[in-house]
């Protein structure tokens, strides 16, 4: 484990996975993300051993082995996050970010606050584009705060599951018999900081091409056939208001992705390889 503190006093955590001389990924991961998250790992190894490139892991504020900000969740904070890890491990890097750190990457690459951001890969964004799917309640986050300054985190799993992500309660009932239910617990409260980068693209209203004009750089998103619709669609929807941006859907693959799968296009679009570079 490596560390860096940044300017506005958060240490953040991080694996660092040599590969070659291919370049520098980032990886930003989902709500109840972590980086030694096994699949998180599987994706950083394969992409260094199989691409050569230099891939960063690590864990984003409130989570693992890195330090938080209670009480305050503002996405702007997680950018800056973002900029300080890309200037202490080299200065220019691609960013992959899956669900809602696919969200917070495209954001960081929209601020123009990170310049050396290079790519951006997008996989499974959750934008909730239309009312034909589940809508989260705009005011979501005066539960979800309280319940974590209250520390009652099965609570917080159960809410931030049902109500910001739409799971079904059975099947989220069922997971607190599973071995990932104290992982679940562990990062529970960072929570907050998913719904501070996502909540205002969760309202059903499409999105608006003046909010993402601003990434010019290369991006590539990706989506699952075995994803559900709301996923699907908002694929779709984040690809056609980018300036620089394709869409590839993998029929075999699902939110819960199969590294094997998901790495290929990866690797070939961050190095410039076959048909995923643009």
């Amino acid at each position: 484990m490596e560390s860096i503190t940044t300017p506005a006093g958060i240490t953040l955590a991080f694996d660092r996975y040599v590969g070659g001389d291919a370049g520098t990924v980032i990886l930003v991961g989902g709500a109840f993300s972590y980086r030694t998250f096994p699949k998180m790992v599987e994706q950083a190894q394969k992409l260094a051993d199989e691409y050569r490139l230099t891939v960063i892991n690590y864990d984003r504020r409130g989570r693992g082995d890195s330090t938080d900000s209670p009480g305050v969740y503002d996405v702007e904070n997680e950018i800056d996050d973002i900029a300080a890890l890309v200037e202490a491990t080299g200065g220019a890097a691609a960013l992959f970010g899956w669900s809602s750190g696919a969200g917070l990457a495209l954001l960081a690459a929209a601020s123009g606050r990170v310049p050396g951001i290079t790519k951006v890969i997008a996989f499974e964004p959750p934008f909730v584009v239309n009312h034909e799917n589940f809508v989260p309640a705009a005011n979501l986050h005066v539960t979800l705060h309280k319940l974590i300054a209250e520390d009652r985190r099965a609570e917080v799993v159960k809410f931030y599951m049902t109500h910001a992500m739409g799971m079904p309660r059975p099947f989220v009932a069922v997971m607190r018999f599973t071995p990932f239910w104290k992982s679940l617990k562990a990062t529970a409260p960072a929570t907050a900081h998913d719904w501070a980068v996502m909540g205002d693209y969760m309202r059903g209203e499409p999105l608006r091409a003046a909010d993402w004009s601003d990434i010019t750089v290369p991006t590539l998103v990706i989506s699952g056939g075995k994803s559900g619709d709301l996923l699907r669609t908002a694929a779709r929807a984040i690809t056609a208001v980018l300036p620089n941006a394709q869409h590839v859907e993998l029929a075999k693959l699902s939110h819960n992705p199969n590294i094997a799968l998901l790495t290929p296009p990866t690797g070939e679009f961050l190095t410039g390889t076959a048909k995923y570079a643009i």
